[in-house]
């Protein structure tokens, strides 16, 4: 049995049932030694052993009139620092592997995403008191007509869908204006955003380039270095015959399978 003797991290679903690479990651996490919790809105019956599974009201109610009108990750951009306020955890993503633990002194857990250089909260831990996390939740709790850095374009289309709740019309305006665009503005603002981590460290691969990871010729690991420490296999942009069938043999979602313990065809699309 597993020795869950590092820090805790948490995740959320929104749905009855995972897929297998969300099986895949969250058992990496138990496996790495992280006491792992899933606050689920269904009631969730696939979870890998040893994985923890609450309701999510716990940290908060999951309106799921504005997820249906925007998306299942949409309101979890809110919850994960709710969560990490509430309970100190280190908030991942259900399709981020733990290549390696997260280190107990590591107090910002972020990283630059992709190609574009914005930070990315996939995998995040911030101080729970601090002037970030409180900007954060104050922009959530009191959401302006439009948020600080939008451009002329994005308030033009916030005025195009004026008869929508107000974050309905920010995500249509933006899909990341809740992730990983407020997260980069206010760390900007509290200069927390000279403390990111290299995008190596979380983010070893570029989003654009996720179809590597059912490539059995793909040279996965040619992307990590000695840093990474959690490997995003960016399941919101798999393409769907991937969610719908198991990995080819040798891919890299084949070999952490394998390693892992966990059967693909138990959990398709």
């Amino acid at each position: 049995m597993v020795e869950l003797n590092r820090r805790p991290v948490a995740s959320l679903w929104i749905g009855k049932e995972l897929h297998y690479l969300n099986q895949l990651c969250l058992k990496s996490h138990i496996l790495a030694g992280h006491p792992t919790t899933l606050y689920c809105t269904d009631n969730v019956t696939n979870a890998p052993e040893g994985v923890e599974v609450r309701p999510a009201a716990e940290i908060m109610d999951i309106d799921m009139d504005v997820v249906e009108q925007t998306s299942a990750s949409f309101l979890s951009n809110v919850f994960r620092y709710k969560m990490i306020k509430m309970t100190g955890a280190i908030w991942i993503d259900c399709d981020a592997f733990c290549h390696k633990p997260f280190p107990d002194d590591m107090d910002h857990i972020y990283a630059g995403h992709g190609f574009r250089g914005a930070l990315n909260c996939g995998v995040v831990y911030i101080p729970p008191d601090g002037a970030l996390i409180d900007m954060l939740m104050d922009y959530y709790e009191n959401l302006p007509d439009a948020p600080p850095w939008f451009n002329k374009n994005q308030r033009k289309k916030l005025e195009r869908n004026a008869r929508d709740p107000l974050p309905v019309r920010i995500y249509k305006a933006e899909r990341t204006a809740f992730g990983p665009q407020a997260f980069t503005y206010f760390a900007q603002q509290t200069g927390d955003y000279d403390k990111a981590l290299s995008h190596d460290y979380l983010y070893p691969v570029p989003f654009q380039l996720n179809d590597i990871f059912y490539d059995p010729y793909g040279r996965v690991e040619g992307h990590f270095t000695d840093n990474t420490l959690s490997v995003h296999l960016y399941t919101n942009g798999t393409k769907p015959w991937w969610r719908k069938n198991p990995p080819l043999e040798g891919s890299y979602a084949w070999r952490m399978c394998e390693k892992i313990g966990i059967d693909p065809k138990k959990a398709l699309k």
